[in-house]
Formats: C-alpha cells, structure tokens, sequence
C-alpha cells in the first residue's frame, strides 16, 4: 500500500526542492512538475508528483493527525 501525505515546498534548487511534512523536511525531486515555494505537493519515492489546493492539503493533513492521534490513544 502507497500513502501521500502532502508536504509545504520551503525551499527550491535547481530539480530539488526541501519539503516540510509537518515539522520533518526532506527532500525530493520537483523535475516532474512545476511548483513554487509555498506550494503544497505530494511526494512518492522521492520525487514531487503532484500540486495540490492549499484546502485539499489541509485537510488531508488534519484527517493524517487525527489518525495517528486515535492509533496512539489504542497503543
């Protein structure tokens, strides 16, 4: 199984970009699409596949926290 959490571009070099998922920041590949910093991606095998609506982002975002929220709250 495959899971995107999308994550804030902070910053843009060349084909790579640092990627904020919450706190944690990697980074990935940007050559496959067109971002700019502040835009929201998702990043699967290291490479930024999609932008995604700032709202849509979000959301998925908070719905991720509370998941790990109620699996803390059962372990």
């Amino acid at each position: 199984m495959c899971l995107a959490v999308p994550g804030k571009i902070v910053s843009i070099n060349g084909q790579n970009a640092l990627i904020d998922f919450g706190g944690v920041q990697r980074e990935a590949n940007v050559s496959l699409i067109e971002p700019i910093v502040g835009d929201y991606v998702v990043v699967h095998a290291g490479f930024a596949i999609q932008v995604v609506d700032e709202e849509e982002a979000k959301e998925t975002i908070k719905l991720w926290e509370e998941l790990m929220a109620s699996q803390q709250q059962e372990g």
